[in-house]
């Protein structure tokens, strides 16, 4: 049974993904320590709110270094939400500019759309070797936010890399916008895979299916 660490930083929905992935057969902890957060193997990184705030609750558990480490010993590490969003570089809301964790390049910033929040199912295009997104083509995923990132540069042009480009999966609401991104040791989701019922569940299967 693979042991994975649910981070609390004071900002998430910490016990539905518990009940969400403890659902698809993880040993589940919920916990603030950098150190379980370290040696499980696999870590999730919930978020809900503003940016600015869950960067700020993500700095005093250590957060971004935890996540650095892991990812550069090739440790599986996934981003829900604002987890996700705040693996890139700024946040842009209400004015104000946001340091992110820098994991990846890209700007979060509102969404170009005449309702917002987007607020509810939605079905997202997934690449064709995607692994979290394995037999879920067509499936919807539910969705809540007014912020995204629109455009992801990482693999799109420059020198060419050693490294695969990163696997990226859109959605749209009003604009394009990023849906999940799969980079390695690193993946993300905007939407919430643990209130997306049986698709959630087979994503969250899909991602336990790559921890070592």
């Amino acid at each position: 049974m693979k042991k994975v660490v649910v981070l609390d930083y004071g900002s998430g929905n910490l016990r539905s993904a518990e009940r969400a992935l403890t659902r698809v057969g993880a040993d589940v902890t919920v916990t603030a320590d950098p150190h379980a957060a370290l040696e499980a193997d696999g870590l999730v990184v919930p978020g809900v709110g503003a940016f600015a705030a869950c960067m700020q609750g993500l700095k005093a558990v250590d957060g971004p270094r935890v996540i650095g480490r892991r990812l550069a010993g090739g440790r599986p590490v996934l981003g829900v939400c604002v987890g996700m969003q705040v693996l890139f570089e700024h946040g842009v809301e209400h004015g104000q500019d946001a340091e992110g964790c820098g994991e990846w390049p890209g700007v979060v910033e509102q969404l170009q759309a005449p309702v917002l929040p987007h607020m509810g199912w939605n079905t997202v295009q997934a690449p064709e070797d995607t692994v979290l997104f394995a037999g879920l083509e067509d499936q919807r995923f539910y969705f809540v936010h007014s912020y995204a990132v629109r455009d992801f540069p990482l693999g799109s042009g420059g020198a060419p890399s050693p490294l695969a480009a990163p696997l990226v999966t859109w959605a749209e609401h009003g604009d394009r916008f990023v849906a999940g991104v799969e980079n390695g040791a690193l993946s993300a989701t905007q939407f919430h895979p643990e209130k997306s019922g049986d698709a959630g569940a087979q994503l969250l299967s899909n991602w336990l299916g790559t921890l070592r």
